[in-house]
């Protein structure tokens, strides 16, 4: 099957996260035009710093209308701790924006992972996506669904064992000291439910996402490169820089 996922790619890493921001916002106007409100899912992690810094400065959009999901975080994450991804989107999306959020669903991170994959999987399923911004990780995961990734649960959010490459990258961005203080386990929003969002929005730059950039878009479609499910979504972009885009 031939891949349905529309690739832009961009002079560089600021650029692309405008465009993916730019895309996003006009499509969350849209949904709002249509049912006065809008549904999204907001990623995290240093390839969506430039995406995230437009998307809060993105004009005439109903802030208060709209309530977010985001796709993962640590178990046993307190949200003090500087990779907690709850932390993360409070500083650099939530708290910065002209208008409060309708809701910020936050994925609790230090209570009974399982209890918490009920609580916001019930959420979620009230709460149809109109648009899911999205990465890919060095290993091809998505989310934190990595290889081999599980296709066919459908249950919104589950727990999943990290690999020593994701753990490996997590480190190699700054977030943790060494690999010993990376978390081994994970909340994750599975491949099923990112699957269900209207749109999907991808922003991925830097040389080090060129290999599964490369096995994800242009590859078969296989657990063992998750993102490469999105080839089958009928409505996701990728934005890349020429870094990323370099193997393609």
């Amino acid at each position: 099957m031939k891949s349905r996922i529309k690739t832009s790619v961009l002079p560089d890493k600021i650029k692309a996260g405008e465009k993916a921001a730019e895309l996003g916002a006009r499509l969350i106007r849209e949904a709002i035009r249509k049912r006065g409100h809008a549904n999204i899912i907001v990623a995290t992690g240093a390839s969506q710093f430039e995406m995230i810094n437009h998307l809060v400065k993105a004009k005439d959009i109903n802030w208060n209308l709209i309530t977010a999901f985001h796709l993962d975080e640590y178990v046993g994450m307190q949200i003090t701790h500087p990779a907690s991804f709850r932390k993360y989107l409070w500083e650099r999306f939530v708290s910065r924006l002209p208008l409060p959020l309708r809701a910020f669903h936050y994925i609790s991170g230090d209570g009974d992972p399982k209890v918490e994959c009920r609580r916001v999987g019930a959420l979620i399923r009230k709460h149809p996506i109109d648009v899911c911004f999205a990465g890919i990780g060095e290993n091809g995961h998505l989310a934190f669904n990595d290889p081999p990734a599980d296709f066919q649960t459908k249950s919104p959010y589950i727990i999943v064992n990290l690999d020593e490459a994701c753990r490996k990258q997590q480190m190699g961005e700054g977030w943790f000291p060494s690999l010993k203080h990376v978390p081994k386990q994970a909340i994750s929003m599975s491949i099923q439910q990112i699957l269900k969002s209207t749109a999907v929005i991808c922003t991925v730059p830097d040389l080090r996402k060129a290999q599964a950039v490369h096995d994800c878009l242009l590859g078969e479609v296989t657990p063992l490169h998750p993102a490469s499910v999105l080839q089958e979504h009928p409505a996701c972009w990728c934005f890349l820089d020429k870094s990323s885009a370099s193997l393609l």
